[in-house]
This record gives structure tokens, sequence and C-alpha cells, in this order.
């Protein structure tokens, strides 16, 4: 009895180590290769998006020292959906810089497809980011993200259903 618990393992376990010594080999129990990440853009006062291959594409920026234009436009913000600036991606680009006057200059609502996801941001565009958990700019804020940050906290991350710009 015992010999068939481990013959009929024997399969499992050299499928196992297949993978392991293989990359790109996915086992019955485990998936497929993850899709190449997606980098949108979203103009903030026109409301309309468009998605690329590559943060470049998407920022303007494909061969620029610095990701602040996109045709003409300024880049107000970049989310992502992951740590440390990786993932997918969602640039804000809009008609000008924000001016620091203590409103909010750009109210983003963002697309179902990005609602929870964000989790790491930079803000473009002499803009501060404030990151809230509804529609509307509702719920409690988180904010402003002023720099660069890999992390936006556990009080928002995956959580974000709207974002304010200043």
């Amino acid at each position: 009895m015992r010999l068939r618990t481990l013959r009929a393992g024997l399969p499992l376990v050299a499928m196992s180590l297949l993978a392991a010594a293989i990359p790109g080999v996915a086992t019955a129990a485990g998936t497929a290769d993850a899709a190449p990440a997606r980098h949108c853009a979203f103009h903030a006062d026109t409301r309309q998006q468009h998605c690329f291959d590559t943060l470049a594409e998407a920022t303007g920026s494909a061969g620029a020292a610095a990701a602040d234009t996109r045709d003409g436009e300024v880049v107000q913000g970049t989310l992502f959906d992951e740590e440390n600036y990786g993932g997918d991606s969602f640039t804000i680009y809009g008609s000008g810089l924000c001016e620091k006057d203590g409103w909010v200059d750009y109210q983003i609502d963002l697309p179902d497809d990005w609602k929870d996801r964000v989790t790491s941001v930079q803000p473009w565009g002499d803009c501060w980011i404030w990151l809230y958990p509804e529609p509307g700019l509702g719920g409690d804020r988180d904010g402003p993200f002023k720099e660069n940050t890999a992390y936006v906290g556990d009080l928002m991350n995956d959580r974000t259903q709207s974002v304010g710009l200043s």
C-alpha cells in the first residue's frame, strides 16, 4: 500500500522538479505566465483613456529625460498597482500644472478596472496626489503624496476609488 502511494506521487514530483528547473513551464497545479503590464494614459479634462505597452509610451517620455509632458499636455501623476512602481500603471495628464492654492485642481473617479488597485504613486506637474476610498473624493483621504511613494501604506493600499490632484 505504501508503494502505491509513492508511485502515484512520482509524476507530480517529477513535474514539480521539471517546472522548477525550466523557467516558463507550468505544472497542472500552476498557471501560465502572467500577462504583460498595461500602461494607460488618462486625460483629466477630456476623460479620454488610451493604453500602451510601455510606461514611456503612456507618459510620452520615450527617449525623454523626465516624464513631464505628453502630447503638449502636463503629466500630473502616475498610479501603479504594485509596490515600487511595478505592474500596470495609470498616468493622469491634463492641461496644466497644479496650483498650490489649497484646492483640488483635478478630480478623477477611477475607471472600474482601476478601482481598489493603487499601491504606489508618482506625482508630476507640481501636483500632490490625494487618494480616496470612495468615488467623488468620498471617505477618509490619504495624502498628500508630494513625492514618489513606493508604497502608499495600509490605509489606502488597494482601496483607492478616486484621486484628487492639488
